[in-house]
């Protein structure tokens, strides 16, 4: 076979054809990026979205992560007042009796804290300072209001039926059959105890002397009992979603294990055994977890353990396809070792197979069961058990936000104690706990 050598004559267009697909393929990839993220910012509609952003939307839900709303409330028809924390009725205040920046008598009065005051009298007033007052007459034709003289300021908005006053740290609104005030305050008010709790309002020293003189059990049955954060039931509702995962994780390594043995070729020789297995596998973690929570709710119902059955659907799946790689890399030398002493299979695979695949399996089946942790958050919420439930309902009444940071604040930390409980476990059960 002849070879010719390159000559320079024919090296240089070489180069020069090289070069210019170099060239080209620097600026078509970079073209094509570019092309894809402009269609991207149109087909997802990033215009639109910034158009309906809300700064003062966005401003008022980060508010309500970390303080609270104390509404003071008025019935139009016969001049009734209530006053509640988040306008709840677990949180309302006993006729009369009212925070400091409050003031009853013929007139109610109820500072926003900003300088803004509102009256409740035969009519509504607020007055603002910069901009002045305005008086409303609520009634059947509506509400009958007078502004100062000049432009309508954005923190304004009036309608024949409704207007609404937005302050810095408050706000007013007025309809035909309530008027509305409400001021933010900075803390998670009741987080402890209830209006209705002798211990509400005692600082720490005093609850301390409460404890001392043996009131230490009736102190944890208020806090654990509260009606407004139910801290019982959050406890309950974190035990359910380790549960979830919990049984999810370790059932599905409980049924992948056996049938990883049937997808293994070196332990399974038949073809269509091993593709029948696999297959399955595949099947199991092709399709998501939430998919099966939604199937397996319609065919069971709604609960926990739904939650935990799809998890293990899913995750048998994913073992299965682990654990029979990790059976086909075995070292076959044990395994002759333990037959050499006459061992039946199942003694051959007790003694001469699973001490090898122990540590990769245990390592996996943790990380797994870590990871399922913050999924059960999520299939709870459909499933209707666990955490993720009530981070759910908090959402829904859209107005629970600082509920909402308490309960994601406890799946981070629930997390992050998995995550430490976990990498315990396996030094403890892989290396013995010296690294």
């Amino acid at each position: 076979m002849s070879m010719i050598a390159d000559t320079p004559a024919t090296m240089k267009p070489r180069a020069e054809a090289l070069f210019r697909r170099k060239r080209l393929t620097a600026v078509a990839i970079p073209a094509l990026v570019l092309l894809y993220l402009t269609y991207a910012f149109f087909a997802f509609d990033v215009p639109g979205l910034l158009g309906r952003a809300s700064l003062d939307n966005a401003r008022a839900l980060v508010a309500d992560t970390y303080s609270y709303k104390t509404h003071v409330t008025r019935d139009n028809a016969d001049g009734g007042l209530r006053i509640a924390i988040e306008g709840e009725r677990k949180g309302t205040y006993a006729e009369g009796i009212g925070p400091d920046w409050v003031q009853f008598g013929d007139t109610t009065t109820v500072d926003l804290g900003d300088g803004s005051v509102v009256t409740f009298g035969e009519d509504v007033s607020i007055d603002v300072p910069g901009y002045g007052i305005v008086r409303a007459e609520p009634g059947a034709g509506g509400v009958n209001a007078t502004f100062p003289e000049g432009p309508m300021p954005d923190f304004v908005n009036a309608s024949k039926n409704r207007v609404t006053i937005t302050t810095p740290n408050g706000r007013l609104t007025i309809t035909r059959r309530a008027s509305e005030a409400f001021r933010y305050a900075t803390g998670w008010e009741l987080f402890f105890f209830t209006l209705d709790s002798p211990y509400h309002g005692l600082s720490f020293a005093q609850l301390a002397v409460k404890t001392w003189e043996g009131e230490g059990g009736a102190i944890l049955h208020d806090i654990w009992f509260n009606p407004m954060w139910r801290h019982g039931d959050v406890a309950w509702a974190l035990f359910e979603t380790i549960l979830m995962a919990f049984l999810g994780t370790f059932g599905a390594a409980l049924v992948a294990l056996p049938l990883a043995f049937l997808a293994a070729k070196n332990f399974t020789p038949l073809v269509l055994v091993r593709q029948v297995a696999r297959r399955l596998f595949d099947f199991c973690r092709g399709v998501d977890a939430l998919i099966w929570t939604i199937i397996l709710a319609r065919a069971f119902g709604p609960g926990p353990l739904t939650g935990a059955l799809a998890i293990l659907v899913t995750d048998t799946g994913s073992f299965g396809k682990m654990f029979s790689e990790a059976l086909e890399n075995v070292d076959g030398k044990q395994i002759e070792g333990v037959q050499s002493t006459g061992a039946k299979p199942v003694q051959r695979y007790r003694f001469g197979v699973i001490p090898q695949v122990t540590p990769v399996l245990l390592s996996q089946v943790l990380y797994f069961f870590e990871s399922n942790t913050r999924s059960a958050t999520i299939i709870g919420a459909i499933t209707g058990g666990g955490i993720g439930l009530l981070l759910t309902q908090a959402m829904i009444t859209q107005k629970d936000w600082e509920e909402v940071t308490y309960y994601i604040i406890l799946v981070i930390l629930m997390v992050f104690a998995m995550d430490a409980f976990s990498g315990w476990l396996r030094r403890r059960l892989i290396s013995g706990g010296d690294s």
